[in-house]
């Protein structure tokens, strides 16, 4: 693991990067709907590797920090920023309240994850 970040940072670090290569991945054809279907996946294929590049690396070396649970749902929340931000600035679709709502449900479920009680 490299050792020029923090070891509790840098999954997290490389947990986001991986996830704005997946947005792109899943979401950035929606953009491009008169390509040909075969030609974004194979686009979305390649947009992946890198991703996970970034993921599988973030994961073995978070594992010293963190639990697989941890992990997962550290990944899961990032997932979400990331996406509502994608959402907003590349695809200009709003954010409704109640899409804040259902985020801060998820992030008190990973409150609780995080929080170790007795």
């Amino acid at each position: 693991m490299p050792t020029f970040i923090s070891p509790s940072l840098l999954p997290v670090l490389m947990l986001f990067a991986s996830n704005v290569f997946m947005t792109f991945a899943w979401y950035g054809h929606l953009k491009f709907k008169d390509h040909s279907l075969p030609l974004v996946i194979l686009i979305s294929w390649g947009i992946a590797f890198f991703e996970y590049w970034l993921a599988v690396p973030a994961n073995r070396w978070g594992s010293a920090v963190y639990s697989a649970a941890q992990l997962k749902t550290m990944q899961e929340v990032i997932t979400l920023v990331v996406f509502a931000a994608f959402s907003v600035l590349y695809l200009k679709e709003p954010l409704g309240w109640n899409h804040a709502l259902g985020f801060a449900f998820i992030a008190a479920g990973a409150f609780l994850i995080f929080h170790k009680f007795g």
